[in-house]
């Protein structure tokens, strides 16, 4: 049974059982804890926990979701993924735990040939809470099952919460019986290797406080309206439908683990290893796969930094099968093809993931080959110094800086007889972890306990008018402080404003929040920010200027004017910029993200090579001309296929209900989905100056413009600058550019002559620093202060040139400068100093550190510097003592 299959059968089953049908959320998550999807009930959060009311009693869906917490169990095990489906059944009060268990068991039961998964009923177990009685008599009573084929587990177990206060309820979870060949009798107690789970039914119940730990929280009482959430792995379900090992091997995954296998000639299924390392490609590069479709780019955090890893990890494990020539392009394409059937938007838009892929692999055999360089001089240092172990700091900072893999330079360290001082690369790493973990709790506790809205949201979605009003009257439903309700407020006082209508439009798709006021009798509040904490729900964050505002006061909300015409402009600007750019670069330069505000608008689009300065101009003059052209700019609301239908463009990662708002500028030449505020033609939008193209990352750009009035400043802020230089250059405007260059190279040439000359200053010191040197514990040594110098690299020289007059005995050469106000100083050894064991680096880093500083280097020659230029003199002094002892 092929997973296709699988996802049209449970979706069948339960639309047909009168469960609404509801796509695939994002594997970006709405949630603002959650970097990703990471089960499928996630998207239904809102609805389970009350926060917002559900718009049907009863759903399904089959959910794409990302989990990388247990990344590195990924092809060692049968069922750990970074990417997964999740098939879910879900009821907001409606049925509960007998009729989910009915359900259950009918569809995995039901014969293939009837519509169902055709299981047979001696292969299925159950587990239930300890003290859930109710569940398991339901088991009987609908399954059949005997009781030992029905057993109990912990809260570690079968007990489900979101680890916040809130609701909560035991679990059952059904497990599916592989036979005596995967391990000893005795249920999923016993084993859960033999004995795989497919299905978790969590039965919402209870209402929990207090939550200390997975098993140790107060249940304060029953809820009043129950919930079901059911979760059946896809990938689980699907390898043992389709009589493989594990999910590398089912249809969607198997490709890809074929293909690597050609490209490294490597047979599957002969070495362990190796089997692990093909089953880890196939999983990361489908993971890979559904996240750039998603619209996430790979980058150095966030998400962007997980796909990156596992783009990485992909390449590491092709190099350890031997492979280190590029391989996405085969890699992707397999993955691709295996996809498509169940989504077909990844072939659709496989032109902008495959660059995005290909650019990331061309960006990381690059890091891979630095990293390298890096690698080969810690080995020669490490070997010089007589030691077997690469300090774990060195290894550390090729992870953590140049993304270099710890498997790698283990494999590299090995190569060249060394270990790795892994002890000290894993205490790093733990305290990276350590800090990365606080950060996140930090950024989890800022942010209010979305519970508090939910009284607000059941009195509906809140009314935005700010499309044809800029003023509108409404009703102050409550005032939140610091996440509490509060009665009033009064001046000074900060708070959140909930109200029945607003004009003030909240921060979205890309768009800052509107400035403006709340007014009403004896009060005036400055509106500082607007959201929307939970969907359909708007939030004004407000400074009470003056007076009292209370609970239920009438209120009107007043949009800055200015503010909201910059602000459009900005966002209609957006557009146009866009769709210049599709008409010069093609359509697979996408939109994957933007931000606009009053003047100033950015756009993020996939394209892997700068632009050029006659493609900025050419993209800039398109897009006035379009301002020029007066455009009209319309707006449809229409259902999400119909938008669709017309080619109207989405922006990648930004969430879409079942209507949608297309916005035109000129027809079909810019056609977006897009809830922003934007001008009524295009000749409002003024003028667009293009200041800025830049990289945001290996296959991202990103381009800046001001816009209006503000473009306007700016250009004749330049205006003023070039009459300016007219003025003082006395040069006509249009050869100001041949004047410029003639003066930069005339000042080239001055300091050709100056450097040649200190040049010649220093060189003509040699003598005399030569007929200075002395003995210090058995060498001959030069330890001078020459003064200021012009650059380090004048230093060495003149550290150089000394040392090969003082001929063959041991030698150490150590001066010191003040560079461009800095302290530096140089190490240089001969042979025979280096054979008596002085080495250039340790010298360098002993005086930089009473410079206040750091150094080191290679043995022969080293460098150091520091803050203290008072204490070049002691830096000397601390050398010739390291001599002496």
């Amino acid at each position: 049974m092929q997973t296709a299959d699988i996802q049209r059968r449970w979706l069948e089953f339960f639309g047909s059982r009168g469960h609404t049908v509801v796509p695939s959320a994002s594997l970006v998550s709405d949630d603002p804890t959650l970097l990703f999807t990471v089960a499928g009930m996630v998207p239904f959060i809102p609805y389970l926990t009350g926060l917002v009311p559900a718009p049907y009693p009863r759903a399904t869906s089959v959910q794409k979701c990302i989990r990388t917490n247990d990344i590195e169990e990924v092809g060692k095990t049968t069922r750990h993924g970074t990417f997964f489906q999740m098939n879910g059944n879900f009821s907001f009060g409606d049925y509960f735990k007998e009729q989910a268990v009915a359900y259950a068991w009918e569809l995995l039961t039901t014969p293939e040939s009837d519509g169902g998964l055709g299981f047979a009923e001696k292969d299925l177990w159950v587990t239930v809470y300890d003290d859930d009685d109710e569940a398991a008599a339901f088991w009987k009573k609908t399954a059949g099952l005997p009781d030992e084929r029905i057993q109990r587990l912990g809260k570690e177990d079968n007990y489900w919460h979101t680890g916040q206060p809130g609701p909560a309820g035991p679990c059952s979870e059904i497990y599916f019986d592989r036979g005596p060949a995967y391990g000893p009798d005795g249920g999923p107690a016993v084993d859960d290797t033999r004995y795989i789970e497919i299905w978790n039914l969590v039965f919402m119940q209870y209402l929990i406080t207090d939550v200390r730990s997975k098993v140790d929280f107060d249940i304060v009482s029953e809820l009043p309206r129950k919930n079901i959430d059911t979760g059946m792995g896809m990938e689980r379900v699907a390898f043992l439908k389709q009589g493989v090992e594990n999910m590398y091997e089912i249809d969607q995954v198997r490709p890809v683990l074929d293909m690597a296998s050609r490209l490294s000639g490597r047979r599957y299924g002969a070495d362990h290893d190796d089997d692990v390392r093909m089953r880890v490609i196939a999983d990361h590069v489908r993971s890979s796969l559904m996240l750039m479709g998603d619209g996430v780019s790979p980058s150095n955090e966030g998400r962007g930094y997980i796909l990156r890893r596992l783009l990485r990890r992909s390449i590491r494990a092709m190099r350890l099968l031997g492979v280190d020539a590029p391989s996405f392009a085969e890699l992707f394409g397999a993955s691709r093809d295996a996809m498509s059937g169940a989504y077909p938007e990844v072939l659709h838009d496989y032109d902008r993931i495959s660059r995005l892929a290909l650019g990331e692999e061309e960006a990381f055999l690059r890091t891979l080959a630095s990293g390298t360089s890096i690698l080969d001089l810690a080995v020669d240092r490490t070997k010089g110094e007589g030691k077997q172990a690469i300090p774990g700091d060195t290894v550390f900072q090729l992870h953590d800086t140049f993304g270099f893999p710890i498997d790698l330079t283990l494999e590299m360290a090995e190569e060249a007889g060394l270990t790795v001082d892994r002890d000290a690369f894993d205490r790093l790493m733990a305290d990276q972890r350590a800090r990365a973990k606080a950060d996140a709790k930090s950024k989890k506790r800022a942010l209010a306990d979305l519970s508090v809205y939910s009284e607000f949201r059941k009195h509906g979605e809140t009314v935005f008018t700010g499309y044809e009003l800029l003023e509108t009257e409404s009703t102050v439903l409550g005032l939140l402080r610091d996440g509490v309700s509060v009665d009033s407020a009064a001046t000074g006082d900060i708070v959140e404003v909930i109200l029945a209508e607003t004009a003030l439009y909240p921060e979205s798709g890309g768009q800052e929040s509107d400035q403006g006021r709340i007014v009403g009798n004896g009060f005036e509040l400055e509106v500082l920010d607007v959201q929307r904490p939970v969907k359909g729900l708007v939030s004004h964050t407000v400074q009470v200027s003056s007076g009292e505002v209370g609970v239920g006061a009438p209120a009107t909300t007043l949009v800055n004017p200015v503010w909201r015409h910059s602000a459009a402009q900005a966002h209609s600007a957006t557009h146009v910029i866009h769709a210049a750019l599709r008409q010069v670069l093609g359509p697979q330069a996408h939109q994957s993200g933007s931000y606009n505000k009053a003047g100033y608008m950015r756009l993020d689009f996939s394209w892997n090579a700068a632009l050029s300065p006659a493609t900025r101009s050419e993209i800039e003059e398109i897009s006035n001309n379009a301002v020029r052209d007066n455009l009209e700019v319309t707006t449809r609301i229409m259902t999400l296929d119909e938008a669709k239908k017309l080619g109207a463009m989405a922006l990648f990662g930004e969430k879409y209900g079942d209507a949608v708002r297309v916005v035109d500028i000129g027809g079909p030449w810019s056609r977006e989905l897009c809830a922003g505020t934007h001008v009524r033609r295009s000749a409002e939008i003024g003028l667009i100056n293009v200041v800025s193209e830049s990289s945001v990352g290996s296959a991202n750009r990103r381009i800046e413009s001001l816009v209006g009035l503000e473009a306007f400043q700016d250009l004749a802020t330049e205006r003023a600058i070039v009459s300016q230089l007219t003025s003082s250059l006395k040069t006509p405007r249009e050869q100001l550019p041949d004047r410029i260059a003639e003066l930069v190279a005339s000042l080239k040439a001055a300091e050709r002559k100056i450097a040649q000359y200190e040049a010649s200053q220093l060189a003509g010191r040699i003598p005399a620093l030569v007929a200075n040197a002395r003995r210090v514990g058995g060498f001959t040594t030069v330890l001078e202060h020459v003064g200021k110098v012009g650059s380090s690299d004048d230093l060495r020289g003149l550290v150089t040139s000394v040392r090969e007059r003082l001929g063959g005995d041991p030698a150490v050469v150590a001066l010191a400068a003040d560079v461009s106000g800095k302290p530096a100083v140089i190490v240089a050894t001969n042979d025979a100093a280096r054979k008596s064991s002085v080495k250039a680096g340790a010298l360098a880093k002993r005086a930089a550190s009473v410079l206040g500083g750091g150094g080191g280097g290679r043995d022969d020659l080293a460098q150091g510097g520091g803050s203290d230029l008072t204490a070049i003199q002691s830096a000397l002094d601390a050398v010739s003592a390291e001599l002496s002892a």
